[in-house]
């Protein structure tokens, strides 16, 4: 699982090549990604938590949507994605150490 330089420079080309990025500010995009998510959330209402009988290419578009509105996102306020994460995986694996966190569903503040 890769999310290339090559691929980001795609998905921002796409949208300069529309002219799109005018309506590309922080609180659009949060909205954006919101309203993806949901749809999202709809190939699962209702169901069982399995993807039987689930339309598993809607659900990868979806994704795609959330995913490239978090890229746009990145964009907008100057992130740099890989710096983001890396930083988030540390501050999580300071309060989900393995010892205490394993194979529980508690947030942190739970955790004993």
């Amino acid at each position: 699982m890769n999310i290339s330089s090559e691929l980001v420079e795609q998905i921002l080309a796409f949208s300069r090549e529309r002219d799109w990025e005018q309506f590309h500010n922080p609180k659009d995009l949060a909205i954006s990604i919101s309203m993806e998510a949901a749809e999202l959330l709809a190939d699962f209402q209702w169901t069982g938590s399995d993807l039987q009988g689930k339309n598993p290419e809607n659900i990868r578009e979806e994704l795609a949507d959330v995913m490239i509105y978090c890229i746009l996102m990145a964009d907008s306020v100057h992130a740099d994605i890989g710096e983001i994460i890396q930083k988030k995986l540390e501050t999580d694996n300071r309060k989900y150490p393995v010892s205490k966190a394993k194979g529980n569903a508690k947030k942190y503040t739970e955790l004993s």
